[in-house]
């Protein structure tokens, strides 16, 4: 009797069959992840390479969290991917990088730390419809208008009346200004210099430094130990803004340091030898000091992924808790794409954060487009560093 073959090729074919509708599934799960780029344009090369990467430490942690939990906006999975691009701290490479990061890759948001690259993205933004998410203290960022930025960190201008005060009744109301030359080291010393003025000190000079391009500050900082002055302010980055301090106490300067909130102690004791020298400091709180939850929690995640000898920053946890809070806005906004949709959700993602993500212990968003946050503030003294309120400054 002769074999029928059908049934038995029937039979073979289902497995393939099954294997083909299994593919033809997955594919149909795999439309429905989107990814979507995050842009970061700053300095990654120069005197200021520390300060970008620690910017982008924090976001491409965050994003590691986020995908690792899963993220959804309007029923798709979104997956967030990190496109980082340097600009060596010059405001004309950073427009550049936004237009490429935005054209090329569809950028919905870039993060910039510097306002010189802010204010050079805020001319075009608008009508390119993205986020500036704005890493500086520059109060003029969030003055412009510009609906489509974020300010991350507070405004410096409230620093500056608690250090001023802090410093003349420590040392003395003669000031040397030995700040670095760029847009945000310009405005910080705009506002500066009249309210040190203002609240009866004098200024014995004042010398803008080239912070990122320099490592030789002796000239300049021997020109202005000339005019004997009680303290100086300095800022930049930290390890340009540490040699600065080092090289002045090598060459006799017994006073105080008022810093900027750009230069972060921690990172300038290493530079300096240990705290020892930046004595009679004042500055903002490094993150390693804060006792809060988020900063805490911050901490041990940032040296487990990073080594436990990298001290987390500021910079790296502000823009942890931004790059989180801006996943949170997609989320709540419906879209991955409407830029202005998703700036209209970033306060109230950051309000929604679990304590532990918040490693800025942000309040929200303002009406400006700026963070709501309290500093802490840290002074060095008796070789520690020492935290302190705003507040208790001015009394």
């Amino acid at each position: 009797m002769k074999k029928i073959a059908f049934p038995r090729r029937r039979l073979a074919a289902l497995p393939l069959a099954a294997a083909l509708a299994a593919t033809f599934g997955a594919g149909a799960v795999l439309a429905q992840e989107t990814t979507v780029k995050i842009g970061f344009t700053g300095p990654l090369s120069g005197g200021a390479a520390l300060y970008g990467k620690n910017v982008v430490n924090g976001i491409e942690m965050a994003i590691k969290e986020i995908n690792a939990t899963g993220l959804e906006v309007a029923g798709k999975k979104v997956k967030l991917e990190l496109v980082s691009l340097d600009d060596k701290y010059s405001p004309a490479e950073a427009a550049i990088n936004a237009r490429r990061l935005v054209q090329q890759h569809q950028t919905p948001a870039v993060f910039v730390p510097h306002s010189g690259g802010i204010y050079a993205m805020q001319a075009f933004n608008e009508q390119e419809k993205f986020i500036v998410m704005a890493y500086s203290s520059t109060p003029k960022i969030t003055e412009t208008g510009n609906k489509l930025t974020i300010r991350i960190p507070p405004t410096f201008n409230s620093y500056i009346e608690p250090f001023t005060a802090y410093e003349m009744k420590k040392y003395g109301k003669k000031v040397g200004m030995l700040p670095g030359d760029h847009e945000y080291a310009k405005n910080w010393s705009a506002l500066f210099e009249p309210a040190w003025v203002k609240a009866g000190g004098t200024i014995a000079s004042n010398n803008p430094m080239s912070y990122n391009r320099s490592a030789d500050f002796y000239s300049g900082v021997s020109r202005v130990l000339a005019e004997k002055p009680d303290v100086l302010f300095i800022g930049g980055p930290s390890e340009p803004t540490a040699l600065v301090a080092k090289q002045a106490r090598e060459l006799g300067f017994k006073g105080g340091f008022l810093i900027m909130d750009q230069a972060k102690l921690d990172e300038m004791a290493k530079v300096t030898g240990g705290l020892a020298p930046l004595e009679g400091s004042i500055g903002v709180l490094p993150v390693a000091y804060d006792e809060r939850v988020g900063a805490k929690t911050f901490s041990v995640a940032y040296r487990k992924a990073y080594g436990a000898d990298k001290d987390p920053t500021t910079e790296s946890s502000y823009n942890y808790t931004l790059t989180h809070a801006f996943a949170g806005a997609m989320k709540l906004a419906g879209t991955t794409t409407d830029a202005a949709a998703i700036r209209a959700k970033i306060g109230d993602a950051l309000l929604a954060l679990p304590k532990e993500t918040n490693a800025g212990d942000f309040k929200g968003v303002d009406a400006v487009g700026g963070t709501v946050v309290d500093p802490v503030v840290a002074t060095v003294d008796g070789g520690k560093i020492k935290p302190v309120s705003l507040s208790e400054l001015t009394k």
